[in-house]
């Protein structure tokens, strides 16, 4: 196909009175692997927020006379050490993913790293030197090692705070829930998960603000704010959205990995990385395999979606 032909078939794409979000969704739908990808990551995040009303059992309910039983009409999935049932705790597994992956994107990916971009970006001179100076010290660490540091030094603080909000407060079963790791591991998730999108923004701003719209906006006397707001946010809200999507994945692994290494999400929370733990044993997998493929396959899917689903999304924005 010819480069004219291209360009053609671009312009006819393109319906009257259709927004870019709509042009940017009709062409994803028409990516059969984006659509599956997108479907697997509805189901898994939406049993996870369902779980408490589609699991068949609770995740802390321990039978030690049923322990270690393959598949079976009372357990679809079989049940672990404890007898407890791998399917009522993949779904509450993935709400654990869904709820440390929303909390590290909205703080960390959208509100720290999209913030710092577009304010280093717009400003400029030693406001942009300082961030980015910043952004480079946390990227020059080694992500893994200080996540398991971070969470293996404070965990019994935060926890100990947790329990002092739950003595003087009317907040009950934090602690019980699990809480306390949930708030220590999207809390240091989120240190080091602005960087990349604070890079990529402030990239894209420092070209918007040479445009003539926005040496307009300021010689009305707009305020800065108002620039960002009003003029630069609009302009970079696709990079945004491509920002997410490259970084669910990562945020949803290094979960899964810090609990895999007995510092991330403790019990009683379920999780993923616990489940891997305890079935990754050679004798266990070999006498049980269950135990460790079931959690296995759920994320291989989950972070496969993720990655098939933000190339997808690259390419519909980028017009391919």
């Amino acid at each position: 196909m010819t480069a004219t032909t291209v360009e053609a078939a671009d312009v006819q794409e393109h319906i009257p009175g259709e927004s870019e979000w709509q042009i940017v969704w009709r062409r994803l739908r028409r990516k059969k692997l984006a659509m599956i990808s997108l479907v697997l990551v509805v189901l898994i995040y939406g049993g996870g927020l369902l779980a408490p009303l589609i699991a068949p059992y609770s995740y802390q309910e321990i039978n030690l006379e049923r322990g270690l039983e393959g598949p079976s009409g009372d357990h679809w999935l079989g049940t672990d050490r404890l007898g407890r049932d791998i399917l009522s705790r993949t779904l509450y597994s993935a709400r654990t993913t869904v709820i440390v992956t929303t909390a590290v994107v909205l703080s960390g990916s959208m509100l720290i790293g999209n913030s710092i971009g577009l304010l280093a970006g717009y400003r400029g001179g030693w406001v942009d030197t300082a961030l980015m100076r910043l952004g480079d010290i946390f990227s020059s660490l080694p992500g893994l090692v200080m996540l398991i540091l971070i969470n293996a030094t404070l965990g019994q603080r935060v926890e100990s705070w947790v329990r002092w909000v739950e003595d003087h407060t009317f907040l009950t079963g934090l602690v019980a829930s699990g809480f306390s790791s949930y708030l220590l591991v999207f809390g240091a998730l989120s240190l080091f998960f602005w960087v990349g999108s604070a890079r990529l923004i402030r990239a894209q701003v420092l070209q918007l603000r040479e445009n003539d719209f926005i040496l307009a906006a300021e010689s009305t006397g707009a305020t800065p704010f108002r620039v960002i707001r009003s003029h630069l946010l609009p302009n970079v809200s696709f990079l945004i959205i491509l920002g997410i999507s490259a970084t669910l994945g990562g945020i949803a692994g290094s979960e899964i990995v810090l609990t895999w290494f007995g510092v991330g999400v403790q019990p009683p929370a379920a999780s993923f990385g616990q489940m891997l733990s305890d079935g990754s044993a050679t004798r266990t997998f070999q006498a049980h395999p269950h135990l460790l493929l079931v959690p296995g396959a759920v994320v291989t899917m989950l972070l496969f979606a993720f990655n098939l689903l933000g190339d997808a999304l690259n390419d519909a924005i980028r017009g391919r």
